[in-house]
């Protein structure tokens, strides 16, 4: 068993990370904090144990120090969303020139 108050910031961090995924998708629903296989058993947690109500953990591929909340949620459409928008700004940045002079000026915009 992993020490309590390891397990207590743990839980705390998932449950402000499921909050925010509530709060910016609210069509979506969590289910489950994905952990990589080594943190699921060095904090002690068993596949599918409900740590939140409504919420299990779950192994996945993940980066060892990092989890995921699993949502039934497609995100895809946001990523397709958020790179239109990205090569709008793109398409304004390149109308524009930005010069910025070595010495740490004024930036200068020309059109």
């Amino acid at each position: 068993m992993s020490d309590t108050s390891k397990i207590a910031k743990n839980l705390q961090a998932f449950q402000i990370a499921i909050n925010a995924h509530d709060r910016e998708n609210p069509t979506h629903n969590a289910y489950g904090i994905g952990l990589a296989h080594f943190d699921l058993d060095r904090l002690g947690f068993d596949e599918g144990e409900e740590i939140l109500p409504g919420i299990t953990i779950h192994a996945d591929s993940g980066v060892t120090g990092n989890f995921r909340v699993l949502c039934d949620g497609d995100h895809e459409e946001n990523l397709e969303r958020e790179a239109e928008e990205a090569d709008m700004v793109e398409a304004v940045a390149a109308e524009r020139q930005i010069t910025i002079s070595p010495g740490g000026g004024d930036e200068r915009f020309t059109s």
